[in-house]
């Protein structure tokens, strides 16, 4: 079936349009979103006359010289035709009517509406109306019966129903569409039609097929479909004299189908693939109008000829004769017969009962149809032959056809490919941009300023607006080159055009931060190469075209490197000195897109971080946005909404991060991403209600979306706990990126998000250890730092499960090992920093990234503690049989096994006990093993008072904190690992041992151990309390001794480094030659319970100047169990 298809003509605003034929054919009548309904002479009518009937005209009908229209002001309207007077209301719905239609004798008029309702209203006399009721959702589409007993609906509650419209009944429903919740969201209109003339079949669209229903009986008796039709079908149309059914789809493809022999007799795709939403024959039948979304009508014309002859009669001998002689005259027609014998191949045997001539035609000799269409075949050759074999077999009515004698069965006369289908590729956009068609439009978002381009009748400009003043005043310009692809940066904006028959494409750049008065350029491209994509990045412009090149600029304009892309780009972003490309790397089937992405380090060091690895996209959709994190890390969007981020720490993969889906109310509701940050972790979006797009007045208000790992089971605590902890991790990845790149890094920000992440290990570890899961506890501590791992052993200790902590102190070992062998490697490699020490998180305590200053400093810490602990081993020999008894201490500091310093956490300072004593005659363990803070604190608050003699089975008498009491340790237990915590347990103390531990400022009892207290020298803390302990009674009188005390510590903690070090120097300044007596008393017998005191001793003398190496003999597993 040749026909034309003229081409579009702009009729209507952008949105639903509907058309229709006058009973003459002589007017093509269309209605739109704007309200008007226009009459057209011809396609060719340059001034058609227009009536408006309200904002909006949802659908139209037209007969006898009445015209019907649904308008958005909840009524049914008539008009004269073609005059367009008004001529009353013919009925009204609580909501806008969605589809109407005439019977065919022009009496009556049926209409549905988005209320679930339809009614059928008399033209004569509308207060005969019939209401019928029954669907569950609004109405998608009405059709009368011809011979006017029944009517035919669709609605969005996925039904098809028929009517008995006397009765007000349900005949029949068929459940066949996808339910929806509106008519702006169904993904077919489901335009129904009945078959004029004969009424036989009711034709309904579902998905890409046509099923045709037979009247009466109600059974589905066949269905139209197409190899080539992959789109769902949104219009349905019978030509006049009910032969042929014309369809349009959703994508833009027309389809017409003989119904008899059911094949598609002619295919053509709208010009620019716009959704087919409205559709009509002319009565006369030469013509189909058809109109889209996008407001344009269109036509196919031409179709009379062949549809008519189809009709009167049927091909002449000459015709089938003529047709056979162009083939047979060939020799290689008998390559076709391979295998038979001359006699046979080329003669051809009658069939009996038909003209000879027709069924040499359809059967040759070999028995089968000659496949002329698999070797010499152009675009009418399936068509012609269709048509014929159609019309050979089928008379003119429905009786003729059903006296016919039967024919052979068809065979396709080409190969018909079953394979996946090859999917369209995705255009070429600019991230950041709403679609070009559109008048007022985003040309870019993003975190620098707004872009908006506004291209109508009046004003053809680009506004560029500023998120900060300070970078730039807003800029208005005129885009009298058509400019359709920008980027913004902080340092220029970068344009481009297409190229016309005149003209080439062109760059052009307003380097508004440039120094120099000449602050634009331009660049023309070659002729016949247009820009795709531009992006700017710090200092330099990229720009892909369309001859695969990607160009490379200065931000001054100069040109730099070129090279060739391995396929046409899709969209391209730059951020500092990284360029990231998104390209087709292959066709996509099935819906898929095949999509390739580059990452390129831009900078003095030029490389490529990612060469082409294909990029990852959800089921069926395509990418919608693109870009870098304030912090530079790539990550994208596609049209499912699944935010996806790289991950450089698992091999550059891409991990999703969030679903902007799940958070939609609607599923036409979307968000438009304008922006991600890492820290804080923010999702920046524009909700755009009922569309992908939000509109550029009123300017739309940015909400922020929360980030969640799609992980298993997040509603329970371990599932959650576990999204949270490896969310900090991918957020956190872009620290170790920017500082191995030469950038500064917000280390506060960095050491936080190392403690966020260690409290979420232990508090996963502890929840393990509830469920008794102690091979997930071993899995845990595998990831967690060195000091954190100590605090998992106590866990586990006071917890009482002693081959958890043997495991665990392996770990802790392995770890301390890793930790020795790295620090010489990084001292060599890293320069050193002149930092201060940081405020708060994690501070590195072995001068892996610190100077020598700090250096100096922690060993000074590290004496002052070792100082104390000799003085407290004397006093520790008196009281600690009876301690024994009460407190079990099953893990202690073990003697002669240094443990490198690691990561300590400082961030709790103001609860740090600089008196509290680390081990039993073991001064070295001090500067081996730092203080650490507790993040148990957050997880065990609730159990603060619990004494750890409990664990031993011992009563709990109340907390009675005492923070010189020094920790009996016995004589037989030793350990290398023993924590020191700013938030411990408190223990049982009697009271008359708690009298004897009072500070040196208390009033001295007579013991023999504050005997030797009183002698011990002062502490730079002590000397600092003495100056400050009347501020801090001063400030808060109702404290005690201890809480006064507790007081101090917190506010000497608070001090810098400098000021604590002033101190500490002058308590040594008095106490003259004290070290040296101490270290001698120590050597002498301050190691009673250790049977390497000797040793140990020695190794103290060093321990703050120079690491040991770790003795292998000195296992982590030798942990005892005090049984006495």
């Amino acid at each position: 079936m040749p026909c034309e298809r003229k081409p579009m003509r702009y009729g209507h605003s952008e949105g639903h349009t509907e058309v229709c034929f006058d009973d003459s054919g002589k007017f093509i009548v269309t209605c739109g979103n704007d309200g008007d309904v226009r009459i057209w002479e011809g396609l060719d009518d340059d001034d058609p006359k227009f009536i408006t009937v309200g904002e909006k005209a949802y659908s139209l009908a037209l007969k006898n010289g009445k015209l019907v229209t649904a308008s958005s002001n909840n009524t049914v309207q008539i008009h004269t035709f073609p005059d367009g007077e008004p001529d009353g209301i013919l009925t009204r719905f609580t909501t806008n009517a969605t589809h109407v239609a005439f019977n065919s004798s022009g009496s009556r008029v049926a209409a549905g509406s988005s209320d679930f309702m339809v009614k059928v209203v008399e033209v004569s006399d509308s207060s005969q109306q019939k209401t019928l009721r029954g669907h569950e959702a609004p109405v998608l589409s009405v059709t009368f019966d011809p011979k006017d007993d029944f009517l035919a609906s669709a609605s969005c509650d996925g039904s098809v129903v028929v009517w008995n419209i006397e009765e007000q009944s349900q005949l029949i429903s068929w459940p066949l569409l996808q339910k929806t919740n509106d008519v702006s969201n169904a993904k077919s209109l489901c335009r129904l039609a009945w078959q004029p003339s004969t009424a036989k079949f009711l034709a309904v669209p579902v998905e890409t097929k046509v099923h045709l229903y037979e009247r009466g009986t109600w059974d589905h008796v066949s269905t139209l479909s197409d190899d080539l039709q992959t789109q769902l079908i949104n219009v349905v149309a019978w030509s006049p004299c009910g032969r042929f059914l014309a369809a349009g789809s959703v994508g833009g493809s027309l389809a017409v189908w003989d119904v008899n022999s059911k094949l598609c007799v002619e295919r053509q795709k709208h010009e620019k693939g716009f959704t087919v939403c409205g559709l009509a024959w002319n009565p006369s039948g030469s013509q189909v109008a058809y109109t889209d979304t996008e407001g344009c009508l269109g036509l196919l014309d031409g179709l009379s000829t062949s549809a008519s002859t189809s009709t009167t009669q049927p091909p002449t001998k000459k015709t089938a004769k003529d047709y056979d002689d162009l083939f047979d005259d060939d020799d290689d027609d008998r390559l076709m017969d391979e295998g038979l014998s001359d006699t046979n191949s080329p003669v051809k045997k009658p069939v009996a009962g038909g003209d000879d001539d027709d069924d040499d035609f359809l059967v040759p000799a070999t028995g089968r149809v000659r496949n002329r269409g698999a070797i010499l075949d152009d675009e009418n050759s399936l068509d012609t032959g269709s048509l014929k074999v159609g019309w050979d077999r089928f008379g003119d009515d429905e009786d003729s056809s059903a006296a016919a004698p039967a024919a052979p069965p068809l065979v396709p006369l080409r190969p018909v490919y079953e394979g996946p289908l090859p999917t369209a590729p995705q255009k070429a956009f600019q991230p950041g941009s709403t679609p070009a068609h559109l008048t007022h439009r985003f040309m870019m978002w993003n975190s620098v300023g707004i872009v908006r381009g506004y291209n109508d009748e009046q004003d053809n400009a680009i506004d560029v607006e500023f998120h900060d003043t300070a970078v730039h005043h807003a800029m208005h310009l005129t885009n009298s080159l058509g400019h359709s692809v920008v980027d913004l940066s902080q340092e220029a904006v970068l344009l481009a055009c297409p190229s016309t028959d005149e003209l080439a494409s062109k760059l052009q750049c307003f380097h508004f931060s440039s120094w120099d008065t000449n602050k634009e350029w331009m660049v023309d491209l070659p002729p016949g190469e247009d820009v795709r994509a531009l992006c700017l990045g710090r200092g330099w412009a990229a720009v892909a075209t369309s001859a695969l090149m990607l160009r490379l600029f200065s931000i001054g304009g100069v040109q730099r490197e070129i090279y060739s892309l391995p396929g046409n780009v899709v969209c391209m972003v730059a951020h500092g000195e990284q360029l990231l490309i998104v390209y087709h790397r292959a066709p996509g089937f099935d819906g898929e897109q095949a999509l390739g992405v580059q990452l390129l380090q831009m900078g003095g060091r030029k490389k490529q971080l990612m060469i082409g690895e294909p990029l990852p996209l959800s089921h069926r959709s395509h990418l919608c946005w693109l870009g870098f994190t304030a912090e530079g890390t790539p990550c994208y969007v596609d049209s499912d909404g699944v935010v996806r981020m790289l991950n450089r720490s698992l091999g550059n993969t891409w991990t999703p991060v969030c679903n902007t889906r799940e958070t939609c109310k609607s599923r036409s509701d979307h968000y438009w991403v304008v922006g991600i940050h890492e820290n804080p972790q923010q999702l920046r979006c524009i909700p755009c209600k009922g569309s992908r797009y939000p509109p550029t007045l009123p300017r739309p208000a940015v909400a922020i979306l929360p980030f969640k790992l799609p992980l298993c089971q997040t509603s329970t605590e371990k599932g959650l706990m576990e999204e949270q902890y490896w969310r900090s991790v991918l957020f956190h990845n872009h620290f170790s990126f920017l500082s191995s790149s030469g950038y500064e890094v917000d280390e506060d920000g960095r050491t936080q998000s190392q403690k966020e992440q260690q409290e979420l290990l232990m508090k996963m570890f502890a929840l393990s250890c509830k469920l008794e899961r102690e091979f997930r506890c071993v899995e845990l501590a595998e990831l967690m730092t060195q000091n954190v791992v100590t605090l998992a052993i106590r866990y586990a200790s006071r917890s009482r499960r002693m081959a958890l902590a043997q495991r665990l102190s392996e770990i802790a070992l392995e770890k301390a090992n890793q930790i020795q062998e790295e620090e010489p490697e990084e001292r060599e490699e890293e320069p050193e920093h002149a930092a201060g020490r940081r405020p708060s998180g994690y501070e590195v305590t072995g001068g892996r990234r610190g100077n020598g200053r700090r250096q100096e400093e922690e060993e000074e810490r590290v004496e002052e503690l070792r100082e104390e602990e000799e003085e407290n081993a004397q006093e520790m020999e008196t009281g600690e049989e009876a301690e024994t008894r009460k407190r079990v201490t099953p893990f202690v500091k073990e003697a002669a096994s240094p443990v490198i310093p690691s990561l300590t956490p400082i961030g709790k300072v103001g609860r740090a006990n600089p008196f509290k004593v680390l081990g039993s005659g073991t001064p070295s363990s001090s500067s081996a093993q730092p203080r650490v803070t507790n993040i148990l604190d957050n997880m065990t608050s609730g159990r603060k008072s619990s004494p750890l003699s409990g664990s031993a089975g011992k009563p709990n008498k109340g907390p009675v904190l005492k923070p010189l009491a020094p920790r009996a340790k016995a004589k037989t237990q030793s350990t290398l690992l023993q924590m020191t915590s700013t938030k411990k347990k408190t223990r049982e103390i009697p009271p008359p041992a708690a009298e004897q531990q009072e500070p040196a400022e208390a009033p001295p009892p007579a013991s023999p151990a504050d005997n030797t207290e009183d002698k011990r020298p002062k502490t730079g803390f002590q000397f600092w309390l003495e100056e400050n302990r009347k501020s801090i009674t001063a400030d808060r009188p109702d404290l005690e001794e201890t809480d006064v005390i507790k007081e101090a510590m917190g506010r000497f903690r608070t001090l810098s480094s400098e000021e604590r070090l002033s101190w500490t120097e002058r308590a040594k300044g008095q106490t003259g030659d004290a070290d040296l007596k101490k270290r001698k008393r120590a050597e002498g017998g301050g190691g009673g319970g250790n049977e390497h005191g000797h040793g140990q001793a020695e190794a103290d003398e060093n321990s703050a100047k120079k690491k040991k190496s770790l003795d292998p003999s000195a296992k982590l597993s030798a942990f005892a169990f005090n049984k006495n």
